[in-house]
Order: C-alpha cells, then sequence, then structure tokens
C-alpha cells in the first residue's frame, strides 16, 4: 500500500513516512482498490450527540479529512451537521461509518446503508464497514458484506471494509466473497498490538486501521496500567518534546496504519494531529512494539452477538 502527501504527492510505501517532517502536510494512504484516505482520522465514539457536531467541525477545521462514525453510535446525523456547517466541499471530507450486526443480512444492510446515508445527508459514503463478525450468525454476516459488494458495484460506497475480524473469521469471510476489505479496522495500541491481525492483512494488502490507538480503553476498562502513564512512552515523548498521545499516533503512522483518535476536548483535538513535525527513531518503535501485552480491553470479538449487543437502528 502507498502513502502520499494530501495532493498526490507519493510518500512511497510505509518505511519512507520515516521522512515525513513537514507539519503543515497530512498524510493519505491508497487502498487494494486504488481509493485514496487520510491516514489520520478524527473519531466519535461515545460523542453525545449534543456536542458531535461541534466536535466535527472543530477537527475540521484543525485540519483532518477522515471522520469516523457508525450506525451504533448513534450520532451519523450530528456527524453530517458538523461536516456542513464546516464550509468544506463534500469532496474534501472522508466519511467512514459502519453497519451494526441487527442490521445484518442482505436486504437488511442494504436497507441500513439507507438509514445511515439519510443521516449523514449525504448520497455516497467513502468507506463502510461491517462492524463486528456474528461468529454465531455467520451467513447473515456473509449476506451483509454481500450487500456492501453490492453497494461498491453500484458506486453507493467508494470502498468497503470489515472491523474486528480477526484472521480465521476474514479467512472464512474471503472464502464467501469477491471482494477483498480494503479495511479491517480493531483495537491497536501500544499495549495490544495482535501481530496476527495486522500479519493477515498485510497479506492481503487490507489496512490496518487502530481504534482506540492511544490506548484510551486501558484507562478505564484496564488492570491499573495505563498507556498515557508508561514510563518508556513517556521518555520517548520528552525526548521529542511532544506528549504520550502524540508518540502513540506518530507510531501507528510510521507503521503504516491508520488511527482514529478521539475526542471532545479542542486543544487535544488539536494536538492530536499534530503529529507530521517529528519522527521516532526506529529504535524508539521497536521499544513501543516490546510493550505489547497481548491483553485486548474491549469484548472478544467471539462475545459480539445479537442476543448480548443486539439494539435497533433508527430510520433515518
Amino acid at each position: 500500500m502507498r502513502f502520499y502527501r494530501a495532493g498526490g504527492t507519493r510518500l512511497g510505501t510505509a518505511p519512507d513516512l520515516l521522512s515525513l517532517k513537514d507539519k503543515s502536510m497530512s498524510m493519505n494512504v491508497t487502498l487494494n482498490n486504488g481509493v485514496e484516505m487520510p491516514a489520520l482520522g478524527f473519531g466519535v465514539f461515545q460523542t453525545p450527540p449534543d456536542v458531535t457536531a461541534a466536535s466535527v467541525a472543530e477537527a475540521l477545521r484543525v485540519g483532518y479529512r477522515l471522520i469516523d462514525t457508525a450506525a451504533s453510535y448513534f450520532n451519523e446525523r450530528e456527524v453530517g451537521d458538523g461536516i456542513r456547517s464546516s464550509g468544506l466541499d463534500r469532496s474534501e471530507v472522508f466519511i467512514e461509518t459502519k453497519i451494526w450486526i441487527s442490521d445484518y443480512g442482505y436486504d437488511e444492510t442494504l436497507h441500513a446503508f439507507d438509514k445511515s446515508a439519510g443521516k449523514l445527508g449525504v448520497e455516497q459514503v467513502d468507506l463502510l464497514l461491517l462492524h463486528q463478525p456474528v461468529p454465531t450468525q455467520f451467513d447473515k454476516t456473509v449476506d451483509a458484506y454481500r450487500a456492501l459488494e453490492k453497494l461498491l458495484a453500484d458506486a453507493r460506497v467508494r470502498a468497503i471494509g470489515i472491523s474486528n475480524f480477526m484472521p480465521d473469521v476474514l479467512a472464512a469471510l474471503l472464502e464467501r466473497s469477491s471482494i477483498v476489505p480494503a479495511v479491517n479496522q480493531v483495537e491497536m495500541h501500544p499495549y495490544f498490538t495482535q501481530p496476527d491481525v495486522q500479519q493477515a492483512n498485510d497479506k492481503r494488502g487490507i489496512l490496518t486501521q487502530a481504534w482506540s490507538p492511544m490506548g484510551g480503553i486501558t484507562s478505564y476498562r484496564g488492570n491499573g496500567r495505563s498507556t498515557f502513564d508508561d514510563p518508556v512512552i513517556a521518555q520517548i515523548a520528552a525526548e521529542h518534546g511532544k506528549t504520550p498521545a502524540q508518540v502513540m499516533l506518530r507510531w501507528h503512522l510510521q507503521e503504516g496504519r491508520s488511527a482514529i483518535p478521539k475526542s471532545v476536548n479542542p486543544d487535544r483535538i488539536a494536538a492530536n494531529f499534530d503529529v507530521f513535525d517529528f519522527e521516532l527513531t526506529t529504535d524508539q518503535i521497536a521499544a513501543i512494539d516490546g510493550l505489547n501485552t497481548g491483553v485486548r480491553g474491549g469484548p472478544e470479538p467471539e462475545t459480539v452477538t445479537p442476543e448480548a449487543f443486539g439494539r435497533d437502528i433508527p430510520e433515518a
């Protein structure tokens, strides 16, 4: 996969990111179907609807051009409001959203797209993901992905992908589908790097995209250890005059991943985008890689079932 400066100048493959030092530039990646996407995005998971529009507008003002949401976040409508209030042309903003498991099935997923697009106020979504696999209803998961393939063929979406798919489930999906996903969005931070998932994605040309990229989940679901307080990351941050959060985001980008940080605080929104004026050394990257504990913060993917996690997604 290839990385680019915003505007199209090619940077090359992931190792070339080490030379990116111009703070004024964002970084784009070309997906496996040729679609160009910003590598660093802005997420709105758990962002209350009443502050979502303002947070999205602020992120776009700072320079983000990828906004990640989901039907199950219940704030797609406000994401659309924030994009429109920014004054940017629709073509300047890359919109990513996800279909929730309650709407899996071929016809159900086609309708779920209409619900999401209607709330966002757009005709076309740039990247549409299946939010979770449902191993207990895998036929419906496959049918939902077939619906994504149909939406792609009809140009209702520009790229399709998956989220929280482990290697065995990804392999099973590929045996029954025609199009390789462009993206697999998974929990990914210094304490949980999922090397097997990254390897499976890389083997197939699938971009790994990190949710909880700075390990925020370790602060409220962890065992008392937080990535933000890690002494290794703190030392690297001090050496660069940066924050631990900025170091972790830079780590993702230099290793060739996409990252989706989230915040409602304007200062943090800006700080999380300020990661293009420094570079981590090979030793520093290796030190962060070495922090992996193998402990997942979110739910085990196989436990996500309609019985445990089902929720109704309202109409547009």
